[in-house]
């Protein structure tokens, strides 16, 4: 398994955005499909986005669709969640995962289950 660390949480306004980036150890990662996920205080943990290997296809939760772009850098062993118009709902501690078991061939589950998780950055948009 991967280990995963994120970073680039923060506070921002209402409209404004954030990136955030997912490190992972290790030397496989590009065989890694890769999911972003989040928890708001005293709700479950809930997809957000997913990247197979390879970064061909992206996949996104409804909420944010059109506004959330994630991508992966395979000579970085990085993961990022580019995240724009970002709303007070989106608040939420944000959770990077890996997972190797999750796609095989065409076949691709973005929204797992994962394996590997990182500990979490936390995110707070104001209003």
């Amino acid at each position: 398994q991967v280990q995963l660390v994120e970073s680039g949480g923060g506070l921002v306004q209402a409209g404004g955005s954030l990136r955030l980036s997912c490190a992972a150890s290790g030397r496989t990662f590009s065989s890694y499909a890769m999911g972003w996920f989040r928890q708001a205080p005293g709700k479950e943990r809930v997809f957000v986005a997913g990247i197979p290997n390879g970064g061909s296809v992206t996949y996104y939760a409804d909420a944010v669709k059109g506004r959330f772009a994630i991508a992966r850098d395979d000579a970085k062993n990085t993961v990022y969640l580019q995240m724009n118009m970002l709303k007070p709902e989106d608040t939420a501690v944000y959770y990077c995962a890996g997972d190797r078991s999750i796609v095989s061939g065409s076949t691709w589950y973005p929204r797992g289950p994962f394996a590997s998780w990182g500990q979490g950055t936390q995110v707070t948009v104001s209003s």
